[in-house]
């Protein structure tokens, strides 16, 4: 086999394969998100829907950084964060798992609020 022949050849199954794997990264996407909307749900009582909080105290987490996001919640989950309202956080990391949080991180990461339309 030539080495053109085989250049080309692996431009095929680059092209016939690229589509696949775009669309398997995809499917593990949305799959992602929507399990971490899922176990997101109690994050919301106090975060806010989408992760947009109402309260004062209470930190946005929509757009977080997903490494950070983790890093906060194992830190809560070893009592390594003790300030503030630490200690609501900490029952509430202390049920998760390393994937749990990770689903969770990737769901505020992706999530974005559609804007409060105001009657002018």
């Amino acid at each position: 086999m030539t080495k053109n022949l085989r250049v080309k050849l692996l431009l095929i199954l680059y092209t016939l394969l690229f589509p696949i794997t775009a669309f398997a990264t995809e499917v593990v996407a949305e799959t992602q998100f929507s399990q971490g909307k899922e176990k997101a749900i109690v994050c919301m009582t106090c975060h806010g829907v989408d992760g947009i909080s109402t309260i004062d105290t209470y930190p946005n987490l929509q757009g977080q950084k997903q490494a950070y996001f983790i890093a906060a919640l194992k830190a809560y989950k070893l009592r390594q964060r003790n300030d503030g309202l630490a200690i609501l956080m900490h029952a509430q990391a202390d049920v998760l798992s390393d994937k749990d949080m990770q689903d969770i991180a990737f769901y505020f990461n992706q999530v974005k609020s559609t804007p409060v339309k105001s009657d002018d």
